[in-house]
């Protein structure tokens, strides 16, 4: 991990002309890297700015979804050919002290359960000595991530960020901490690289649209495999897979239904009942927080017609 300045090779500043916010092979790299070196890429919030630490329900109302995921790059990898692959080693991020999740107005249809909840809301978190503070004493882990990583796709055209690609992208994988790395097949000459959308902690599923989304640097270590080839990114990770990373007492509600989509929504409408019941908090400050730290997991999808998912809970986050 680098640890000073003079470790890594290049820096990249979110300036204007270092950010874009669409996938398009055509973009010119703002820069030119070699296998091995180190990069650090300063990465701007989700919004691109948009919404800041003083950031209120009236700023979430107002927010521009052309300017969403502000994507710093890309950035050429030197001799990188369609058919070979780019491993990327997570070396570092740190984080401004903090972020903050919203439940997105209705009409964007972003979120598990943008119908039901279809009004704006926001907790804005102040991140310090590891955790991240919610209201009544509640603390999530620090364990900074960045959501979007990947490479231009093969096909000509200007496509938006939002979903994730066989090239990579918005894949919100939280495991993706300091010390994994991820590999992507390369789709275009020189690869062109971007990364952002940075989260302080997220659970999976990220259910209201929005993890704990913050401005960061992530500094990463890239390396040029032209003699490896898969079709879809690959991850190595020791975790954490719990937020204290190491086996905790959680609760769990279950969704039973045909379809995994609606199983999720309905682990995750119980899961919010019973936060509501059992911790005296708002629904909308309930579904801030599934989505800040709650794990949906598929427990089986063999037994037709009906498939379980279980939205999970770590007990540890409440104050005792």
């Amino acid at each position: 991990m680098p640890d000073s300045q003079a470790s890594v090779d290049h820096q990249v500043p979110d300036e204007d002309p270092n950010v874009h916010h669409a996938w398009d092979n055509t973009l010119e790299p703002i820069l030119t890297v070699k296998s091995g070196d180190v990069v650090r890429f300063d990465c701007r919030d989700a919004t691109g700015g948009q919404l800041g630490p003083d950031a209120t329900v009236t700023d979430v109302s107002a927010i521009d979804p052309e300017l969403v995921h502000a994507l710093t790059g890309p950035i050429a990898i030197e001799g990188a050919e369609p058919g070979d692959v780019l491993t990327v080693e997570i070396l570092e991020l740190e984080h401004e002290g903090w972020g903050y999740t919203i439940v997105p107005p209705g009409p964007l249809k972003l979120g598990l359960l943008f119908e039901a909840f279809d009004k704006p809301a926001i907790h804005v978190w102040e991140i310090e000595d590891g955790v991240c503070h919610f209201v009544d004493g509640i603390e999530v882990p620090l364990a900074p991530f960045p959501g979007v990583v990947g490479v231009a796709p093969a096909e000509n055209g200007v496509f938006d960020t939002l979903s994730p690609r066989a090239t990579g992208g918005n894949v919100d994988i939280k495991h993706l901490t300091a010390g994994s790395t991820i590999s992507l097949p390369i789709a275009v000459e020189n690869a062109l690289f971007s990364i952002g959308d940075c989260h302080a902690a997220q659970g999976d599923g990220e259910v209201s649209g929005t993890g704990i989304e913050a401005p960061m640097s992530v500094t990463c270590r890239f390396e040029l495999e032209p003699d490896r080839t898969i079709e879809r990114p690959h991850l190595e990770t020791d975790g954490p897979f719990t937020p204290t990373g190491r086996d905790e007492r959680m609760i769990a509600v279950t969704g039973v239904e045909s379809d995994l989509y609606d199983a999720a929504e309905a682990a995750t409408c119980g899961l919010i009942d019973r936060l509501v019941d059992e911790y005296d908090l708002t629904r909308e400050q309930a579904y801030i927080l599934c989505s800040a730290i709650a794990d949906l997991k598929i427990n089986q999808v063999v037994h037709a017609p009906n498939s379980v998912v279980s939205a999970y809970l770590s007990t540890s986050i409440f104050p005792e």
